[in-house]
């Protein structure tokens, strides 16, 4: 391969302006990759704490117990983050002697849907940049093209006679500038649609265990134990 139509000389020989259309694309997929893989950690994290806390939930003893539990393995999170948020509730307002059922019921509803609520915003952190960086990141990308080629058309007027030595590095430039803002947005964009789905999931499971608490808890308020 010719030595000046090689990557690194070419980025090294492009001009100050394609330069830093480059450099904002490679921070731009340092950026994504760094989120993605936070991201997709902490949805992992969440999905095996869910898991874990429905087997202790539903394995039939006692919520106290099961509170004490996770109050003693310090701050919760996810499932047991909303759990936690509705039994103080709800021990709360036994506390304060409120003996209707439904002012009981809508204190603990509410204080789980703003844990919930609390907890989505957790999850999702991140997921708008991801979409801003997969959206914008082509279009930066067809700037830098564009200038390229602007480059190239100025190299062709400034000789008496074209050559593909006189053209070529600025075709490559803009070439460059097309792939990084491909290879910026393309991953930026899967995860942000992987992601989503995935707190979408989270957030539909935190609302069925929401309503399933909300149940024992009203069966206990009215003559039922829970």
């Amino acid at each position: 391969m010719n030595a000046n139509l090689s990557l690194t000389h070419l980025i090294l020989q492009a001009s100050a302006l394609a330069q830093v259309v480059l450099f904002l694309l490679v921070v731009a997929s340092v950026v994504s990759w760094a989120v993605i893989l936070s991201r997709r950690a902490q949805q992992s994290r969440t999905f095996k704490a869910a898991g874990s806390f429905e087997e202790q939930f539903w394995s039939g003893g006692n919520l106290a117990d099961l509170y004490e539990r996770l109050r003693r393995g310090g701050e919760q999170a996810g499932m047991p983050a909303i759990f936690v948020a509705g039994y103080e509730e709800f021990v709360r307002q036994q506390t304060t002697g409120k003996a209707d059922p439904d002012d009981v019921l809508a204190a603990v509803q509410r204080q789980m849907r703003v844990t919930q609520t609390r907890e989505v915003e957790k999850l999702e952190g991140g997921l708008a940049l991801l979409a801003t960086i997969g959206s914008t990141s082509p279009y930066v990308g067809l700037f830098g093209t564009v200038w390229g080629i602007m480059s190239a058309f100025i190299s062709i007027g400034n000789v008496k006679q074209a050559s593909l030595a006189t053209v070529a590095p600025g075709i490559a430039e803009a070439l460059i500038a097309t792939a990084m803002g491909l290879f910026a947005a393309i991953p930026a964009v899967i995860a942000y649609n992987f992601l989503t789905r995935g707190v979408e999931k989270l957030d539909s499971r935190f609302q069925v265990f929401a309503d399933e608490l909300t149940g024992i808890i009203e069966r206990g308020l009215r003559g039922g134990k829970h």
